[in-house]
Order: structure tokens, then sequence, then C-alpha cells
């Protein structure tokens, strides 16, 4: 699968490519970034083989990866049309500044107008809420936003972050009130962080938002430069060195690589791309060899076994109550029945004389 054979989000007509290129390494401003010769010849390589879709925020390297998308683009009017920009509001840049940051409608007005002064452009295809704001009623957030998209500054709207229950709120009242509702969810999922299985993916598909994951390396763990025997070697980014779990899926993973000839990398972001709900991976690099390692994902095939020892590795611990969703209600709801092709396993306590009373 090519980077330019697009995807169609479930809720619009916009269509990206399978793998959007993430830029929160652009900018060498925190020591471990990228800089901007290096993002530049990145971003130009994505666009040449056909992507279309690039993800950015206010708070990426402060500011500094919005400028360097924003001075890459600027006289390309014609290519700028052509590509799906987003970007994110909700940190703050402004040290003391109560209102610099959020959600509220000041605070959103303010991070956008930025944002554009930044990217010099006049509008962003996706705007995302980059996390839930406690302080903020979302119906303030959600409002402001479909002023936005009236105005034209924005497109589309777009959840970052954000636990299932308050995403499912603001949607439910956007549709509701006749507002902009989003159209895409990102969250961060890899072979190490499942999690989201429980609750933010069966949202994502029952509300129809494409699912965009971040982090589908786990920060480099799943490139495979971790093992058991250098663990404990020092990581640029100063979180702790991978724990036993996380090692153990790293060695189905190595395994799974060398069968298919592919890298660690592109074999885990092949497992991510084949997920329910997918619609586009957010991939990231440092450098131009990282970038290429990650496109070679669109090439690899997984076998049924290769998946299937993939998610028994990494079988993630779901919070309640999605393993009694799970296992326990299909066999209270079905007593035994074969249903849609699938033999359900009656409760333990039911029998044939079960309706006497």
């Amino acid at each position: 699968m090519p980077l330019d054979s697009y995807v169609t989000l479930p809720r619009c007509g916009l269509r990206v490519s399978p793998l959007t290129l993430g830029t929160m390494t652009f900018g060498d401003d925190a020591g471990w970034g990228t800089g901007e010769e290096e993002s530049t010849a990145i971003l130009a390589n994505y666009l040449e083989l056909g992507g279309n879709s690039v993800d950015t925020a206010n708070i990426y390297t402060n500011g500094h990866s919005e400028k360097i998308i924003g001075d890459f683009f600027a006289g390309r009017n014609a290519l700028r049309d052509r590509t799906v920009i987003g970007t994110k509001f909700f940190g703050n840049l402004h040290l003391g500044d109560p209102n610099g940051g959020g959600t509220g409608r000041k605070a959103l007005h303010r991070q956008l107008e930025e944002s554009l002064r930044r990217l010099r452009m006049d509008y962003v295809d996706i705007l995302w809420i980059h996390n839930w704001d406690q302080g903020t009623p979302v119906e303030e957030t959600l409002r402001a936003l479909d002023d936005l998209v009236s105005a034209g500054k924005i497109r589309y709207v777009g959840f970052s972050d954000l636990p299932a229950w308050k995403a499912a709120e603001a949607q439910t009242i956007a549709l509701l009130r006749g507002w902009s509702p989003a159209v895409a969810l990102q969250i961060e999922y890899s072979l190490i962080e499942r999690t989201g299985e429980g609750e933010l993916l069966p949202f994502a598909r029952s509300a129809g938002l494409a699912v965009m994951p971040w982090s589908p390396l786990r920060r480099g763990v799943l490139s495979g430069k971790y093992t058991r025997d250098n663990r404990d070697r020092p990581r640029d980014d100063g979180l702790p060195a991978p724990d036993d779990r996380e090692l153990d899926i790293v060695e189905t993973l190595l395994r799974v690589a060398a069968e298919t000839g592919a890298t660690p990398a592109a074999t885990a972001l092949a497992w991510v791309a084949s997920r329910p709900g997918v619609s586009s991976t957010i991939i990231g690099a440092r450098r131009p060899s990282q970038f290429e390692d990650n496109i070679a994902a669109l090439d690899v095939q997984l076998t049924d076994d290769q998946f299937a020892a993939l998610d028994r590795a990494s079988a993630p611990s779901l919070n309640f109550p999605a393993e009694n969703n799970t296992m326990l209600a299909p066999m209270l709801q079905y007593a035994g029945a074969t249903v849609d092709g699938q033999d359900h396993v009656p409760f333990p306590q039911l029998t044939a004389s079960s309706t006497r009373y």
C-alpha cells in the first residue's frame, strides 16, 4: 500500500494517507529534536512519496515545529492546498499566563492565531483538542470551535488524549446542538500500549470517528534497539528502561520481524496500521533513515499466525468492565446458542430446567 493510497475518514469527506507524518521532533530546541535542514528533508520526502497528512502542535519544540512547516509551505500554495495539515491547541507557551493555555474561548482563539502565524497560513485542516481541560465547560470549547469552522479558519475538529467518557460527552453535545463534531481521535496505541482497546477504540468505532494512533513504536522501544542485553542503555528522552513485559513483547516482535524480513519498527507499525478502526498511523522520525524505515511498514504483510503471536505477547490488562463485557456478557446473553457463526458457552448455572420457575 503506497502513501498515495488514501483513506477516507468515516464522518467526513477528508482523505488522508495511511501514514501521517508526525512532527514533534521538528526543531532541536529541546536538545533531542531534528534540525531545520533534516526536518525539511523528511517533510519533502514524505510529500514526494505521495503523503498528504502532516500533524503538529503549538507546543511541539515551543512552536518551532510549526514554523519549520510554515517556512516549507510558504510560496507553495498549491502544495499546501493538497496537504492535510493539523495542529493542536492546549499547551501554554506563555510562562505565568493563566489564560495562555487550555481550551477556554480566549485561550483557544489566541493559540490558533499564534499557530497560524507560525504556519504562515490562513487556515488549518484539522484543529485538535490536545487534552482535557478540567476547568472549562466543554460547551464553551465546542461552540468556539464551531465558530472557527464557520469563519473558515479550521476545516475539521479532532480529539486527542481525551478520556473516552469526556470524548463521548463532547461528541454527543456537538451533534445534538448542530455544532461541528469531531471527525477523528488521536490516542497512544502500540503493541506495548493497548489499554485504549477497553473504551477509547470501541467509542471511536461506535461514533464513527477515525483513529489516528501516536507513538506506535512506544518512543523507540519497538524499534528493536532495546533488548535484555542492553536494556539499561541511556535514553535521549530520559524515560526509564523497558520493563520485563515490554522486553517480552520486543522478543516476539524480533522473531516475527525476522520471519517477514522487515525491521522491527516496520513490523510494529504494520501491526498498528492493521488494527480495526485505525485510519492513519502517526509516524515520527529524527533522521531520514528512521523515516525510510517507518515508510517500509506499508510493504509488510503479516500472516494470521504472526498477527496472533503479536496479539498474544502484547495482550493488555483492561479496566473493568472490559473483561466482563467480553467474557461474561455473551454467556448470559446467548445461553450457549450459535450466533453469527460463533459458538457461545452458556453461563455455568444455566441448565435445561432453568425456566421451571
